[in-house]
């Protein structure tokens, strides 16, 4: 006997799409055709990690290699007279990179000092601003990133070192300043802007001024990719040697004068390296390595301290 639910589901269903056997006879077809392409997509799923586990490993061996033969050779000059005493004349073994290490740091320290600043003030503009200035200052930064350091180095060169016929250690801060403000530029201003709109709409809604949000608000919340980004800046400026060639020249005297000649870690390698004597290229190694050592420090540090930032600021 047919029920009256059986009826009425008859009724609305004449062709009987809806019985129990054609929805098993459905759920039949969709199970065999994706167990058909199961295999096929465990296959595509598997081929393409392998691909790039591929790619990881093609890209770690120069990085690898080039750090493990940066390790075998400098670490044989490394020594406490290598931090603590300055360079000895060719041919007499001994001496270090003193004045180098101190050199680096106060070009690069200088070189940071203006270009940090500068850098959030311009990203802070082209994240408040619309209109051809912000896209001709961002076109600029866009640009100049783009550009080899040796023409910085040329243009610090051409600008200060000429007029004024003399090298030091402050026209080398400028030349990197150069180097890093448009890095530090773009990386601020896309932090920036990661931050959601909602945070600037309800903090303008409170009657904060614009000021006020972009220090209190905006600033805190992308505070973690500013950090990255402008260590990440300081850590390539760290390594430049073409811009000093032309400006800071180098010194084997120990100097903290920033307007007199100094000497710097990629100075030291660049001259010493290409030297026959096998006591300077030892000291070249030995400052190659304690300068990838201070580039990788800065990157810890920036992701130590963005990592930080970030729990701070939720």
């Amino acid at each position: 006997m047919i029920t009256d639910l059986e009826a009425d589901r008859r009724g609305s269903d004449p062709a009987g799409l809806l019985s129990p056997e054609a929805v098993e006879r459905r759920r039949t077809v969709v199970r065999d055709a994706s167990r058909s392409t199961l295999r096929r997509r465990r296959a595509l799923g598997t081929s393409t990690r392998l691909a790039c586990y591929i790619a990881l490993v093609i890209a770690l061996i120069p990085l690898v290699a080039l750090i493990a033969y940066t390790v075998k050779r400098g670490v044989q000059g490394l020594s406490v007279s290598f931090f603590t005493q300055l360079p000895v004349p060719q041919g007499v073994p001994g001496g270090g990179a003193y004045n180098a290490i101190i050199g680096t740091l106060i070009i690069v320290g200088l070189a940071a000092l203006v270009a940090i600043p500068l850098g959030l003030a311009v990203a802070l503009f082209l994240v408040d601003r619309r209109g051809k200035l912000a896209a001709s200052i961002r076109f600029v930064a866009d640009v100049m990133s783009g550009i080899p350091s040796i023409a910085i180095g040329v243009f610090a060169y051409a600008l200060i070192v000429v007029p004024s016929h003399h090298y030091s250690g402050i026209t080398g801060s400028f030349a990197l300043a150069v180097l890093m403000l448009p890095i530090i530029i773009r990386a601020d201003e896309v932090a920036m802007r990661a931050v959601p709109e909602d945070l600037w709409d309800a903090a303008l809604a409170l009657g904060a001024r614009p000021s006020r949000v972009a220090r209190s608000v905006v600033l805190r919340t992308s505070l973690p990719g500013i950090v990255t980004g402008n260590l990440l800046a300081v850590a390539r400026a760290v390594g430049e040697t073409a811009p000093l060639l032309f400006t800071a020249l180098g010194s084997t005297l120990l100097e903290t004068n920033p307007f007199q000649p100094m000497q710097a870690m990629p100075l030291t390698v660049y001259s010493d390296g290409t030297q026959a004597d096998p006591h300077l290229q030892t000291v070249a190694w030995a400052t190659a390595l304690v300068l990838l050592a201070f580039v990788l420090l800065l990157s810890i540090v920036a992701r130590t301290l963005a990592s930080y930032a970030t729990r701070h600021a939720r």
